[in-house]
């Protein structure tokens, strides 16, 4: 019989369904097999939920700093002007500009004017930076020029000012109103220099995604900010922006080139580099951790399998006796402890691919729940929870989940099938 036996034939799946069924007698064993269950099911859903904001939190952080800022910023390291004094910027940054966007990848290079002032209005004040652009460059700035939950027309941007929700929030302002700005770096006359004040409409505002940007960020005509900040005919640097994000590095060589001798380059890793290897550091924590929490829960399995195995001692010697092989009460008992981890691990991929799904209707019940402010934009930097659901993260956990739960199902399986028969009927 023992020949003729295929693996995981149609009988074994018989013998270790019927163990798995629960009987009063054995109420303990059918206790273990749904603590074990169910503890697979939430550790998986945990695993995947976790991994799945981990993954949205960083593709919106990522979007963000791509979506509202240069991918590279071209500065000059300065030349000293005939009376000693150090001047920064570009005279030619047109001409640079133009160099920049001839360069294969660069879809956008702009000049800019930057500057730090204090906004008032409406008896409010707030501290902000301002970006001196042109209106067609400023338009090209995916989550500023077209953004989401923009409000006025960005085409009249030469007519005014733009400024960030956030900003238009602490001022209390919105389109239309008007807002001074305050620099103290104005008018140099022969009493020393005065501060320049001036005022100007709102007439965009916009919401980049992340609150550090709308809380601070006010964008002016490129020619008014020169005026403003007393930099006629000059530009601050020159923002670049590539179509290939994560290849800007090897776009180096040909950047530096193409901006001239004394320039210097400034990228989005190399302002963001240190979040970003945080992040990746609490990423593989997090991973270790929960996978922790995958194997004890797969431990459940053994203990179920083991009082399994004691109980089911006089069936495996007469089974033994009949003629069934190691192997097959090997299997029998390992698809009894597969069985438990497969199924808990479909549940709980299930549970969490529907909360990644779902994420913005269970996170707004859970902050109704808790009466608000669950999610603070000014410490998280962005606005709500993100999850990206990714087939690696999926895969990923389903094949600890297995790996593990078919692991620990081997040590009571091997200790089942190496039953002496002899001994487990003695005292039958």
């Amino acid at each position: 019989m023992a020949g003729r036996t295929r693996p995981f034939a149609a009988f074994e799946w018989m013998i270790a369904w019927r163990y798995l069924r629960a009987r009063r007698a054995e109420g303990g064993v059918s206790v273990m097999t749904w603590i074990s269950l169910v503890g697979i099911t939430l550790a998986v859903f945990a695993l995947i939920a976790t991994l799945s904001v981990r993954a949205g939190f960083r593709a919106e952080f990522v979007d963000t700093i791509l979506g509202a800022n240069a991918h590279v910023t071209v500065y000059s390291a300065g030349q000293v002007s005939e009376t000693g004094q150090l001047i920064r910027g570009f005279d030619d940054f047109d001409p640079v500009a133009e160099r920049l966007r001839t360069v294969p990848g660069v879809v956008r290079a702009a000049p800019v004017v930057k500057g730090q002032v204090m906004a008032t209005a409406s008896g409010r004040s707030s501290g902000v930076e301002v970006f001196g652009m042109r209106q067609a460059d400023l338009a090209t700035i995916p989550r500023i020029g077209h953004g989401a939950g923009h409000v006025g027309d960005v085409g009249r941007f030469d007519e005014g000012i733009a400024i960030g929700s956030g900003v238009a929030q602490e001022l209390g302002v919105t389109v239309g109103d008007r807002i001074r700005l305050i620099s103290p770096d104005g008018v140099k006359t022969a009493f020393g220099t005065s501060p320049r004040v001036s005022a100007y409409e709102v007439v965009y505002v916009f919401t980049a995604g992340r609150y550090d940007i709308d809380r601070t960020r006010i964008y002016m005509p490129l020619a008014e900010a020169q005026s403003y900040f007393n930099r006629e005919g000059r530009a601050d640097e020159i923002e670049v922006m590539v179509s290939d994000p994560e290849a800007v590095d090897a776009m180096g060589a040909a950047l530096m080139q193409a901006a001239g001798e004394g320039s210097m380059l400034w990228t989005w890793r190399d302002s963001a580099g240190a979040f970003l290897r945080a992040l990746t550091i609490e990423d593989n924590v997090m991973f270790v951790i929960l996978s922790i929490l995958v194997l004890i829960a797969s431990m459940n399995i053994v203990s179920g399998l083991i009082m399994l195995v004691k109980n089911k001692g006089r069936d495996i010697g007469i089974l033994r006796t009949m003629g069934l092989t190691e192997g097959s009460i090997l299997r029998v008992f390992f698809l009894c402890g597969a069985s438990t981890g497969l199924i808990g691990t479909a549940l709980g991929v299930a549970l969490g691919c529907l909360f990644a799904i779902y994420i913005d209707p269970i996170f707004s019940l859970v902050n109704y729940v808790s009466g608000g402010g669950v999610w603070d934009p000014s410490i998280r930097g962005i606005y709500a929870l993100p999850a990206r659901l990714q087939w690696q993260d999926v895969l990923s956990a389903v094949s600890l989940s297995l790996a593990l739960s078919f692991f620990v199902t081997l040590i009571p399986a091997r200790r089942a099938a190496r039953m002496n028969p002899v001994e487990a009927l003695r005292y039958e």
